[in-house]
Formats: structure tokens, sequence, C-alpha cells
């Protein structure tokens, strides 16, 4: 079976992937930090409430986008995205019953004998063309998008995932796949809709758009009243368009605080000795580890964590000169994967706080700081493969 997007799977199908991963990865002594309660109905939920801190709703917060929880976050972006496709369902619908309504009163001028007077009924002239009592309901449905929806397994048959299918196979006895099912057979197998904060879409958007040839770009200091106004306007909930009128360090500087005072960092902080223990494995006993790691994210952070690493990735492709088609020297933003490594790498991955502090600690603490900024250079330049479900990992 070919591999497959980590992004186009089910809620059903992320589940599995996820306990699967899980047994692989404890296994190698490789989440040994994280613990599992005793086998039974409630395994399952302990994994993902242990692994999901990060993306629960822990209260209402006014802010709309910096300084929440990430799943709040894109709870608000789809609030107001949800609103704005009513205002604009509710125009549509309302310039299709006025075109409907001007074409019935220019049929029924031209039919009538009295230009632009009232219809009197006669014998039945407009007998032949009613005007349908239901041709407003006609109006509403055509706009409608068809289609079955799949909300359970229950709902399909036995084959119809194939992807589900070998990962059955690859189900370790030990997890009691059937129990597993029953219990997860009430999640989604219709694909999660993309979960990735507006503001990160909109900054890497205006990014690649007008700052990847900008020296420095992450690294030149910013405009601190301009950065906090356009903060401002995401935390209100604004529609925020980022056109070539914003400074690309300005924007580079507000992407960076998302993730910064994000209260929980994108991974995970239970997993950060997991992710930090593989920085000095060989290259290929890495990228499994690193792929069974990703596994384990909750949507929102690994649809996030996706789409930072391929925009930095982006970033890092133009960090050299190159030569234009004139042959014009086009200056490289001599952002490395290792420059934006060291940039991004303690604001995505962060430790639990330690209790005690002593010299020993910090100089373990120093240590792990290079061990982050080589795992998150590595997911950079590898984010394509590891973000793909290959069953041949997990078996």
């Amino acid at each position: 079976m070919q591999p497959v997007p980590l992004h186009s799977l089910s809620e059903l199908e992320r589940a599995c992937l996820q306990e699967i991963a899980f047994y692989q990865l404890q296994k190698k002594n490789i989440i040994s930090g994280i613990g599992l309660s005793k086998a039974g109905p409630k395994r399952n939920k302990f994994i993902r409430r242990k692994l999901e801190n990060s993306s629960k709703e822990k209260k209402d917060c006014c802010p709309q986008a910096f300084g929440i929880p990430l799943s709040q976050v894109i709870a608000n972006d789809w609030t107001h995205k949800q609103m704005q496709e009513a205002v604009k369902g509710s125009r549509r619908d309302c310039l299709d019953v006025e075109e409907t309504v001007a074409k019935f009163r220019a049929q029924i001028q031209k039919k009538s004998p009295f230009v632009g007077g009232c219809v009197l009924g006669l014998s039945g002239e407009f007998a032949d063309e009613p005007l349908s009592p239901t041709f407003l309901h006609t109006v509403y449905r055509s706009h409608r998008r068809g289609g079955v929806s799949v909300d359970s397994i229950t709902d399909l048959g036995d084959n119809t995932s194939r992807l589900l299918e070998a990962l059955q196979l690859s189900h370790p006895n030990e997890l009691g796949l059937r129990r597993t099912l029953e219990r997860n057979k009430m999640l989604s197998l219709n694909p999660i809709y993309r979960q990735v904060p507006r503001v990160v879409d909109r900054c890497c958007q205006h990014i690649e758009a007008y700052g990847l040839q900008t020296v420095g770009i992450f690294r030149v200091g910013s405009s601190k009243k301009r950065v906090q106004q356009l903060r401002e306007e995401f935390d209100q909930g604004f529609d925020v368009f980022l056109d070539d009128s914003y400074c690309v360090h300005d924007v580079a500087a507000l992407l960076k605080e998302f993730f910064r005072d994000m209260p929980d960092s994108l991974i995970p902080k239970e997993l950060y000795s997991a992710f930090v223990s593989t920085a000095f494995m060989e290259r290929m006993a890495q990228l499994s580890m690193l792929q069974l790691l990703v596994y384990l994210l909750p949507p929102c952070n690994s649809d996030t964590l996706y789409q930072l690493l391929q925009f930095l990735d982006k970033v890092a492709q133009h960090a050299q000169d190159s030569t234009g088609p004139e042959r014009q020297k086009i200056p490289g933003n001599k952002m490395t994967a290792s420059n934006l490594a060291t940039i991004f790498g303690p604001n995505l991955l962060q430790r639990e706080k330690l209790l005690e502090r002593d010299c020993s600690a910090h100089a373990v603490e120093i240590e792990n700081s290079a061990s982050v900024i080589l795992v998150l250079q590595s997911l950079i330049e590898n984010y394509e493969a590891l973000f793909m479900e290959d069953v041949s990992i997990t078996t």
C-alpha cells in the first residue's frame, strides 16, 4: 500500500495510528517518561488525555489568537469562517431570489396586454407557465452540496477503508484491536478538516509572497508598535489581509510571537524528552523515530506543525545567493534550516519546568538546547517524508 499524507486521514484512522505508534515507541523505550494506565477500557482515553494537553480548551479567553490554547484558536477561526460563509450565503440567496423575481416579472410584462400593469387572470392565459409556490426552496436547494456523509465506522462496510484495514493487520495483539475499534466506533471516518490558525496561514503566505529574498528574515528587528497593532487586530477577530504594505520583518515577528506565547508548546511537553533523544541517532533510525512521534501529535498540532515546517523549508531553500533569468545576482536570505531551527526550536520544543535548578541541571539544559536545534533542523529538512503514513513503519 502506498504511503498517504497524514493530514488526509480520518479521525478514526489517526486514533488507530496513534495507538500503534505509541506501542512501537514504548517498545523501543523512546517514551518511557509517559506512563500508561492499567489495561482496560480507559487505556485509550488515558493516552489521548495525556498527549492532547496542549489542545484542550481550558477556559473562555478574550483574545482570539494569541496566548490561548491552539484548539481554542482553531475554534475561534472556525466560528469566524462559518459566520463569513453564512453572510456570503445569505447575500447569494438574496441575489438569486431577486434574479428569479426579475425573470418572472419580465415574463409577465412580455405576455400581459397591460405593459407594466398587474395580471388580471384572463381566461387562464398564464396557466401554462405558473410560478411554482416552491420556487424559493428550489433556489436554496441549488446551493446545497449533496453527498453521503460517513460519520462513524458502523456506517461503512468492512473493506471500505483500505488504510484502516492495513492498520488493523499491523495492530499489535497486546492492544486488543476489537476493544479499541469498539471504543472508537463513533469516531468519524471523514477526513479531518485542516486545522491551522488563520494568523499562521496569513503570516506564512505574506512572507512567501514578499520576503523569501529578505536578508536576515526572522533575525532583523521589527517595529514593536506595528507588531502590537497587528496582534490586536487578530485578537479582536478582524479579517486581516497582509498585503505588500506591511513590513516583512513585522509579520515575521508576529509569527514568532504566536508560537512563543502559546500556553502549551506546539510539540507537547510530554514528548520533549522523546524528541530530544533522537538528536544523535543514525539518520534512518532518527527519521523512523521522529515519524512515530509525529503520529502521536493531536490533529491541530500536527497540521500546524506541518504547515510551519513546509514554510520554513521554503525559506531555507532561498538561503543561498542565486542567479536570475538575466544572470543578475539574487541575494539569499542567509536563513538556512539550521539558523531557522535555532530561532524556532526553543518555542516549539519546550520541556516541563524543573522544580530545582542547579549547575548540573543548567549544563543539561544547554546540551538539550543543541539537541533541540538538531531535531528541528531534521524536521524541517525531512517534513514531507515524516508526515506520510507508511504502514510498514508501524509493523
